[in-house]
């Protein structure tokens, strides 16, 4: 019986470890982290899961644009428009352009596994930099 309990054990864990998506982030032009990803779950929360420096003051309410990243021209077109309180926070970050996005308003999902993030300079933690590097 015990066999039979640590066999399924090891097929659960098996099979959440296959569920894994991939997320790339390329820390303000430098150094690219691969993370573990997971469907349903925001970009800046796994970022923050994996250690790395972003600010997200609010927390993901998506009403602070500090975890504001860009997204390169062959993902954005996978992510669905931003809403228009995503599109009015980033009108208000001075260095925003058309790639631009909230991080906290990014959802992961299968279609997304892969993606590849470049968190801005005025999203970063700076004292953390180093450690996340």
């Amino acid at each position: 019986m015990l066999d039979q309990t640590h066999e399924r054990t090891s097929d659960a864990a098996a099979n959440a470890d296959s569920c894994l998506l991939e997320m790339q982030v390329q820390i303000a032009g430098g150094t690219v982290r691969k993370i573990d990803a997971a469907a349903g779950f925001n970009a800046m929360e796994l970022m923050r899961a994996a250690g790395l420096p972003v600010k997200a003051d609010c927390g993901g309410a998506g009403v602070c644009a500090t975890c504001h990243c860009r997204v390169p021209d062959e993902w954005a077109a996978r992510l669905p428009a931003p809403a228009d309180e995503e599109q009015e926070k980033l009108d208000e970050i001075p260095s925003a352009d058309d790639r631009s996005r909230l991080s906290c308003q990014i959802l992961m999902t299968d279609d997304l596994d892969g993606l590849m993030l470049d968190l801005q300079p005025d999203s970063l933690h700076l004292h953390l930099c180093d450690a996340a590097e």
